[in-house]
């Protein structure tokens, strides 16, 4: 069975204290391949390889079944200096 947006919202909803949460299927519906884009308060003073392995490993399950999985990770503050910057 395909993972679908609603999984991966839910497992990283489970996970972590969303603050803004962006989830693209990339395989044009058929669920093997994930761009997320996520922001939370959990990710204050962690590096970027630290907040990608806490999402590869909450979401560990759902990425096996993948073929594809791109992820962005912010703290609030740096997703709003990332906004101001990229519109």
């Amino acid at each position: 069975m395909p993972v679908t947006v609603k999984d991966l919202e839910r497992a990283i909803r489970a996970a972590f204290p969303v603050s803004h949460l962006d989830i693209e299927d990339q395989s044009s519906g058929c669920g093997s391949s994930y761009a997320i884009l996520l922001v939370s308060e959990a990710f204050e003073g962690k590096s970027t390889l630290a907040r990608h392995r806490s999402i590869n490993q909450a979401l560990k399950q759902e990425i096996s079944q993948l073929h594809a999985f791109s992820q962005k990770s912010f703290t609030p503050a740096q997703y709003a200096a990332y906004q101001a910057k990229n519109g």
